[in-house]
């Protein structure tokens, strides 16, 4: 994260951001490091964090592994130091007393961690061999 990184909070006071000068713009920067706007004033940067929130850390994720397989995940912590997520199999990872495998993250958040994209109940994002229920295909 970068020093000059202004953090931007909602009004309970929980971090959603952050907002970055770029020339005469500012970009908003979301709770992962990662650009939300192109370069705007402050209000639309303010505006945009605002409306972001944190809702989507919520839902699935996925996340490409070295060796090029993707899992589901889900976010369990985000901070400017890491990310972690657990693998979610079919939602394992909020059984209760369940001990899905972790991963820890650098932050900003590697591109090889994205949102699910769903479609009903299909998910619409696939490793090369399964399913990210783990479904051979």
């Amino acid at each position: 994260m970068d020093e000059n990184w202004i953090d931007h909070r909602r009004n309970d006071g929980e971090r959603v951001g952050w907002i970055r000068m770029i020339g005469d713009g500012f970009v908003a920067v979301d709770v992962l490091g990662r650009p939300i706007t192109e370069p705007v004033d402050w209000l639309q940067a303010e505006e945009a964090l605002d409306g972001r929130g944190l809702s989507f850390l919520a839902g699935p994720w996925l996340l490409r592994l070295p060796e090029g397989d993707e899992v589901r995940v889900r976010i369990v912590e985000v901070s400017p130091d890491r990310i972690r997520v657990a693998e979610d199999a079919m939602g394992t990872a909020s059984v209760v007393g369940a001990r899905p495998q972790e991963h820890t993250l650098p932050f900003p958040a590697p591109d090889t961690l994205r949102p699910v994209r769903e479609h009903g109940a299909r998910v619409l994002s696939v490793s090369k061999e399964h399913d990210v229920l783990g479904w051979a295909r």
